[in-house]
């Protein structure tokens, strides 16, 4: 038998098995979109397709003219977003992909090679769909991401009012905690409404301020430039339409929660409130209703997390948490899981790995926040933190809450802080264990100290 022969009945022998019989690759472009299917499908098993909505529509007849399913495709940009909701409506069942899971081997890249590796992966079934929420939670998603995006930019033009007004020495920001609270949004109101007497400014204080009226017109004695006026009023009237915006968000998110309640049958437990205030940059509807019904649980009892953070939450995991087969997966992918590189049966690293999940970050402020609380999560990342340092507490803190969370939403467990003062006898109770066995181990015996004060009769 010639070598010819030997390689080619041993590449057949080692063909990998056909997972997804119509399957097909897509390599994402800005300007145009580079399909592959199965050469034996058609003539002309690679085409290119423009990325306009006609050429959309052409790219999905084609496909099901020849039999294809399910699609395959890299997630550049934001590009992939037409494809995939163009395929998705025609019926196609589409997998997203990350750019690191279809990396072809070095060599010749193109277009054409990179749509062909990607239909080859996706038919023998080894690639991975990232997490796409249901329709209506996509639609939350987008609003409540665009709504963040508003916060932002209207805290950069906050920041432009302090410093204009800095930069004519008026200290407003030392003195009021808030400048866009209620005094500080009447004084602006009247520096630029020509009213430049501190005392007179002062005045306008809210009876809630924590500074004296001297101290506020001392603060309010400055330099009243022209140009920095222009500034000031510029940033106010720019913070002030993006309030509007924000406003204008908070009703379609309200609006998107109704018609995603419109099915939902009211949760027989009652909802219980521990919220004193609704916090600053909160939508201005009462979210916690809506969102016991969307869920059917509460996750608001988990301390750390408040109504709007469960709903950022729900909008980038979802309320569907079968999605993940345990909590286990749930922390993997949010990447709060300690990683697992081995090699040589010897552990290279464990580190957590970066990552841009939105979903971990919110958990990692309320893990924080958590942090400051006489409450047993309060205790662990204090206590955490003080032996390993603050950073890997936080990343602990925040797969605790991570758990707690994917179990109210799949179980509907409810959740009972113990307190710090369990937590901490808990931990006494393990490291005096641990004590224990290591004397045993060497052959000694521990015994409990004398409490001072306390004699032996």
């Amino acid at each position: 038998m010639t070598a010819s022969k030997k390689r080619s009945r041993t590449i057949e022998g080692d063909r990998l098995p056909v997972v997804h019989r119509h399957a097909a690759g897509i390599d994402v472009g800005a300007t145009f979109h580079v399909v592959a299917v199965a050469a034996e499908r058609d003539a002309k098993p690679v085409r290119t397709f423009r990325s306009f909505t006609g050429d959309l529509h052409r790219l999905a007849d084609w496909l099901t003219q020849t039999g294809i399913t399910t699609v395959a495709m890299e997630s550049t940009g934001v590009y992939w977003i037409p494809v995939f909701e163009v395929l998705e409506a025609r019926g196609f069942e589409v997998l997203l992909v990350n750019a690191r899971d279809v990396k072809n081997v070095p060599g010749r890249k193109t277009d054409v090679n990179d749509a062909q590796w990607i239909q080859r992966l996706h038919q023998h079934g080894l690639l991975r769909g990232s997490f796409r929420p249901r329709q209506g939670i996509v639609a939350l998603r987008a609003y409540l991401r665009h709504r963040e995006r508003m916060v932002e930019y209207a805290a950069s033009h906050v920041q432009h009012m302090q410093k204009a007004l800095m930069q004519m020495n008026v200290q407003l920001h030392h003195v009021v905690s808030d400048i866009t609270g209620v005094t500080g949004m009447r004084i602006i109101g009247a520096i630029l409404s020509g009213e430049r007497d501190p005392e007179v400014l002062a005045g306008l204080r809210d009876v809630r301020c924590k500074e004296s009226r001297d101290t506020i017109a001392k603060a309010l004695a400055g330099n009243y430039r022209p140009e920095h006026l222009f500034v000031l009023q510029q940033a106010l009237e720019l913070y002030e339409v993006y309030q509007e915006r924000i406003r204008s968000c908070d009703r379609k998110i309200e609006g998107t929660l109704r018609v995603l309640n419109e099915h939902q049958d009211a949760p027989p437990e009652s909802l219980a409130d521990r919220r004193s205030k609704r916090q600053k940059n909160e939508p201005g509807f009462d979210i916690q209703p809506a969102l016991h019904v969307l869920l059917g649980v509460d996750p608001t009892q988990i301390h750390g997390i408040g109504p709007y953070l469960a709903l950022r939450l729900v909008g980038e995991c979802g309320d569907d948490m079968s999605r993940w087969p345990t909590a286990k997966h749930f922390t993997s992918w949010l990447t709060l899981a300690p990683g697992n590189k081995i090699s040589g049966g010897r552990v290279l690293s464990s580190k957590t790995r970066r990552s841009a999940n939105r979903a971990a970050a919110l958990l990692r402020m309320a893990a924080i926040s958590v942090g400051k609380t006489n409450t047993a999560l309060g205790a662990f990342y204090r206590r955490l933190g003080a032996r390993v340092g603050k950073a890997k507490a936080v990343t602990a803190t925040a797969r605790k809450l991570a758990v707690l969370f994917y179990n109210t939403l799949r179980y509907g467990s409810a959740y009972a802080d113990p307190g710090a003062a369990y937590y901490e006898e808990r931990y006494k109770e393990r490291v005096r264990k641990n004590l224990q066995r290591r004397a045993a181990a060497l052959g000694l015996q521990l015994v409990e100290a004398v409490p001072s004060g306390m004699g032996v009769s």
